[in-house]
């Protein structure tokens, strides 16, 4: 895989939306988890800065690889270029989460 690959990843944590921006991701070592690896931010080159992308990546300050639940991923696509970091709430907000589902079950003998 070439370095320039760039990956945008969005998932569901805490009732929101996080879109972020990696150069790896893998299934991961951790059975049921996705690892993301090498996060990227927007460089602090410009004048203006955008207060979202800076919470986010005040999150992930110091992350060097992050694991995510695989039902919280909502969609991993592979991208010509980075956009912005962001967190959204997610719509159609319900105060009724969904009862997590066993990946596998085991094999009745």
């Amino acid at each position: 895989m070439a370095a320039s690959h760039i990956f945008k990843v969005v998932f569901v944590n805490q009732g929101k939306v996080y879109e972020i921006y990696a150069r790896k991701v893998n299934h991961g070592s951790i059975f049921g988890f996705i690892e993301v690896e090498e996060l990227v931010f927007g460089e602090r080159s410009t004048v203006v800065v955008d207060p979202g992308e800076e919470r986010i990546k005040a999150e992930f300050e110091g992350v060097k690889r992050t694991y995510l639940p695989m039902h919280s991923v909502l969609r991993i696509d592979e991208v010509r270029k980075q956009g912005v970091s962001k967190i959204s709430a997610l719509e159609g907000g319900s105060n009724v989460t969904a009862f997590p589902m066993p990946m596998y079950t085991p094999e009745k003998k």
